[in-house]
């Protein structure tokens, strides 16, 4: 009876693991007994991987450290250490670490290196007289194995409080993927939670902030979702749906990302989103997965379940004509969102719409001023003025509205205004503009200005040369005005016997810093700016002998205008 009781618990338990598999929309099977947790810590995350975040996409999951610095970090394979990295912003201090499985894992956010890879990181910064490194190791350089402590966790970097960020990458094509799939799973039994739903009908013009929205907010809870006035929806033609959705797990109430979107009209499914993987030159294009002006308007990420036709990202596993709908009958047809976290928890949200048959005959679009296209380069050239943008870097359609706008005070050039802030782009494009015959001698100095940001600029062919990311009014500046130090703890003749470090600010008034070199008694020395706090700081090395010394700063702009500080100091 036993033996019968314990083959009927394990077949359920396998049917669970069959069904669960089968809940999880995935193109391709990973391995999952393979990696071990990077901490020895209780699984909880503060961000999922393919998270919605301003302008990409999270690449990883961010483990929780208690609100703390110095957690032993632990390779989660066999394998070597392929990649250093020490960042201003983004990762801070990061380790990759290469796999014979054929994945890589980063660890990101370290407050320090261990032992070995602190030297290497120290010495490569010593070669090339900069804090700021990024570099290769070769595979028999630095082995490791599975659990050896590589690192402590931190919060260097772009990044407000301690935490680790694990990403785990396929070595071959450097896509990231979800560490989840790899058995590295969180405690979840919460379903998502979902807020707004959207209807968008198209009428033949580009998606963009003038496309009609139809906001319909949502109730409920425990998965079960239903709209807050359920009222006769009426639609023809070709239509969009959008969801807002997030997600919380047992260890947070973080508003995490979901895993799965799919959008079913009369039980078909027509539009798949999943958190499975992408690329890293994709993670821009969550905005055209977005309704980017909506975001932009509100703050709130409708996650739209249609493709825009100039966007390839590897989250939409599957769709039928992009998830666009034509309803050119006269019934009603039934709407069902199902949304779900890397758990298989799933949200559901059902209504009805009613198509009103005949379509109106969708009218040839007219553009107000230059309509560029989103499948082939777009060039718009004047005597003044050159715009190249490549192909594939538009999600839709633009219809681009040039204008010159007056001089501003202390240009050398006119403004030059074209498109909005509502139009995405997934990477740069070349931006050449004329400057005035009374730049002269100039014009290295000399800068592109967009809404009075810098987006650097260089003089070749008599034109100042950029690549912005953005539209805007565009305008060339000049820089001539040195950066600017400021000593923290350090004056001449100060005795620095009782300090542990020399601290410094800099800043710049419009290129931005490129380099900055400290010296005592002419030797170079290792200076380390802080993302955070923007500090630059020298540890003193206790090597340093006592008595006099010398300490020396320079610091470049972009524009090669420098600044020096120097002041004597005793130990």
């Amino acid at each position: 009876m036993v033996k019968k009781l314990l083959a009927s618990i394990l077949l359920f338990v396998g049917f669970l693991c069959a069904a669960y598999a089968q809940d999880i929309v995935q193109t391709k099977q990973y391995p999952t007994d393979y990696f071990r947790y990077p901490l020895d810590l209780p699984p909880a995350t503060a961000g999922s991987f393919a998270e919605l975040r301003p302008n990409h996409f999270h690449s990883g999951l961010d483990f929780r450290t208690n609100q703390r610095d110095g957690y032993p970090v632990h390779a989660a394979a066999d394998g070597f250490v392929s990649r250093l990295r020490v960042q201003f912003g983004g990762f801070g201090n990061a380790v990759y670490i290469t796999h014979p499985n054929g994945y890589t894992t980063v660890y990101g956010h370290l407050q320090s290196f261990s032992p070995e890879i602190a030297k290497l990181v120290h010495d490569y910064q010593v070669q090339s007289k900069c804090d700021i490194v990024d570099f290769n190791l070769l595979p028999l350089q630095m082995p490791v194995t599975k659990g050896q402590v590589v690192a402590l966790s931190g919060h260097t970097g772009g990044v407000a409080g301690p935490h680790l960020h694990f990403e785990i990458r396929d070595t071959q094509t450097e896509q990231t993927i979800n560490p989840s799939l790899f058995g590295l799973t969180i405690p979840d039994n919460k379903p998502p939670i979902l807020g707004t739903a959207c209807i968008y009908r198209f009428t033949g013009a580009p998606f963009n902030e003038k496309t009609n929205r139809e906001l319909l907010p949502v109730v409920g809870a425990n998965g079960h979702y239903r709209l807050l006035k359920p009222h006769l929806i009426t639609i023809n033609g070709d239509v969009g749906f959008g969801i807002s959705a997030y997600d919380e797990n047992n260890t947070s109430v973080n508003h995490n990302g979901v895993y799965s979107i799919e959008l079913k009209v009369d039980g078909k499914t027509v539009f798949t989103f999943a958190a499975e993987r992408f690329a890293f030159d994709q993670t821009h294009a969550i905005n055209a997965y977005i309704d980017f002006p909506e975001f932009l308007n509100s703050g709130r990420f409708i996650q739209k379940c249609f493709i825009l036709p100039g966007s390839k990202i590897t989250l939409y596993p599957q769709s039928i004509n992009r998830g666009v709908v034509s309803f050119t009958d006269d019934s009603l047809h039934d709407i069902e969102y199902v949304v779900k976290d890397i758990a298989g928890n799933a949200s559901t949200l059902s209504f009805k719409v009613k198509s009103t048959g005949k379509v109106a005959p969708v009218v040839a679009y007219k553009p107000t001023g230059t309509l560029f296209h989103y499948d082939q380069a777009n060039q718009y050239n004047t005597d003044k003025i050159k715009i190249n943008i490549p192909a594939g870097n538009l999600y839709d359609n633009v219809d681009l509205i040039f204008t010159m706008l007056p001089r501003k005070p202390g240009a050398f050039s006119a403004t030059y205004k074209f498109g909005d802030r509502y139009t995405s782009i997934n990477d740069s494009y070349d931006l050449w503009i004329k400057p005035d015959s009374t730049i002269g001698r100039y014009a290295n100095k000399a800068v592109i200005v967009n809404n009075g940001v810098c987006e650097g600029g260089v003089y070749e062919d008599g034109y100042i040369k950029c690549q912005p990311k953005s539209f805007g009014e565009f305008y060339i500046k000049l820089d001539t005005v040195p950066p600017h130090i400021s000593p923290i703890n350090i004056l001449n003749g100060a005795n620095m016997a009782g300090k542990k470090a020399i601290f410094m600010r800099m800043s710049d008034n419009l290129s931005g810093i490129k380099t900055y070199l400290g010296y005592i008694d002419g030797q170079w020395v290792l200076m380390a700016w802080d993302f955070k706090s923007k500090v630059l700081s020298y540890t003193f090395d206790d090597n340093l002998s006592h008595g006099k010394h010398t300490f020396e700063l320079t610091v470049t702009d972009q524009k090669d205008n420098s600044s020096t500080y120097k002041a004597d100091f005793y130990r």
